[in-house]
């Protein structure tokens, strides 16, 4: 009689990041359709709690109810706590929990760790992730004492809510806010020129958006930049660059009526949070379309890999300008402060630029045809989503039910990553020595 062997298959690192983040948000989307989590005690649609769930899990903060005025503060709580699962990530959060329970994490559970935070190696993956988990809490607990007095001033008690929220939010570049009470949707446009809040935001951003390897790099080696990793500086100069030149261009091209101190707090301001933060301080609609073209490019490239930030990601970017720099001046080889980066680097960010741009016009060419938008409008939008940034021009509570579930999509493939989603449905594929013959082909 013939037996049958049953093979159990384990699920690969990338498919436990993507059961874990969907797991999370139909979670959060149960929670958020209960009464209890609307202001006004009654049942919320499924559509506009999944909608919802996955923009604060895939902290984008793009939202179709302004989130103080339609949510409770069970509803408010219940965002809070899926923004911060989602910037710290699915699998650090689980992986904590079982630290903290004594169990024993497993090589399968180190190496979903290392791609999460996306750590070079397994080797002190453990620490690594509790080195994160702790000071992302003394972090955001330093910005929300940081903004409390200014909040608590205009709110009362009710500040230090409002503190805590603000704070969680911009470090896990969320861009979620409580300030629609009077004004709906209208973000931190109140505070375009309180320096603090300015101030305070803008620097959580950005040490939430450079990735968790970069601070262990910052704590271990302080000042003695020579002896960071090569990412590590990569990450760092990118950032400066990303900053500084749309700051630039927004002061001396944008914003010409304000003052000078609010001037130059609005023209940081709006370099710094389209990188997936979805904070705003003036009305976006304001800006010239050069301006907007800008906050687009910004929100696809997004932050720095194992960071709480989404997009294409700082190092893709770098990557991608190395090589073109390179191939001008007719060397074989990508090098970055005198290292090599291997081919199958360049292939994938290569990659990743083709499947962001792509996902970006589409979404913008779909929601346009079947909104009846203009294009430029819908792109906002869509680079908004997958570059998970949340900032908008006003029409997200507006579209329709097909167009919100594009936009869910394209917020999930970049929180995710379009690679991590393709690698977890794909099969790995054995290599062979054999190869197909060479034949050249003219490009450019």
């Amino acid at each position: 009689m013939m037996k049958f062997k049953l093979i159990k298959k384990r699920p690969t690192s990338f498919q436990v990041i993507i059961l874990g983040f969907l797991g999370v948000i139909l979670l959060g989307t149960f929670l958020l359709m209960m009464p209890v989590s609307c202001r006004a005690g009654i049942w919320t649609p499924f559509s506009d709690a999944l909608f919802t769930s996955t923009s604060a899990v895939c902290v984008t903060g793009l939202v179709v109810h302004d989130t103080v005025s339609y949510w409770s503060a069970f509803g408010q709580i219940v965002i809070l706590f899926l923004i911060q699962i989602g910037g710290m990530g699915v699998i650090t959060v689980a992986a904590v929990i079982s630290m903290i329970s004594g169990k024993k994490i497993s090589l399968m559970q180190r190496s979903t760790m290392q791609e999460t935070i996306a750590a070079p190696q397994v080797g002190g993956i453990v620490r690594l992730t509790g080195f994160a988990v702790k000071y992302t809490i003394i972090i955001e607990l330093i910005g929300a004492a940081a903004m409390a007095p200014v909040f608590c001033g205009d709110f009362g008690v009710k500040g230090l809510w409002m503190a805590l929220f603000h704070s969680v939010s911009a470090f896990c570049n969320a861009g979620f806010d409580l300030m629609g009470a009077d004004s709906p949707f209208s973000s931190l446009t109140e505070y375009a020129a309180q320096p603090l809040i300015n101030i305070v935001v803008m620097a959580l951003i950005i040490v939430g958006g450079i990735g968790f390897l970069t601070w262990d790099d910052i704590k271990t080696n302080r000042w003695h930049f020579h002896k960071y990793r090569m990412q590590s500086k990569v990450i760092l100069c990118t950032t400066a660059l990303l900053i500084l030149i749309p700051t630039t261009y927004f002061y001396f091209c944008e914003f010409e009526s304000l003052t000078f101190g609010k001037r130059m707090l609005a023209s940081a301001f709006q370099a710094v949070t389209p990188r997936t933060a979805g904070f705003n301080t003036v009305d976006l609609t304001s800006l010239s379309e050069a301006g907007m073209f800008i906050i687009m490019i910004l929100m696809l490239i997004g932050g720095s890999p194992g960071s709480t930030a989404g997009g294409m990601k700082t190092t893709t970017v770098a990557v991608l300008f190395a090589t073109a720099i390179s191939t001008f001046r007719q060397k074989e080889d990508t090098n970055f402060f005198g290292r090599r980066i291997e081919h199958g680097v360049i292939r994938n960010a290569a990659t990743i630029l083709l499947m962001y741009i792509v996902l970006f016009f589409t979404g913008g060419l779909l929601i346009s045809r079947m909104e009846g938008i203009p294009m430029t409008t819908c792109l906002f939008e869509t680079a908004s989503a997958v570059g998970t940034a949340g900032l908008t021009l006003g029409i997200t509570s507006e579209l329709g039910t097909a167009s919100r579930l594009i936009l869910i999509l394209l917020m999930f493939l970049g929180r995710v990553g379009g690679l991590t989603l393709i690698f977890a449905a794909l099969p790995d594929t054995k290599k062979t020595g054999s190869r197909l013959p060479q034949e050249k082909i003219t490009v450019g």
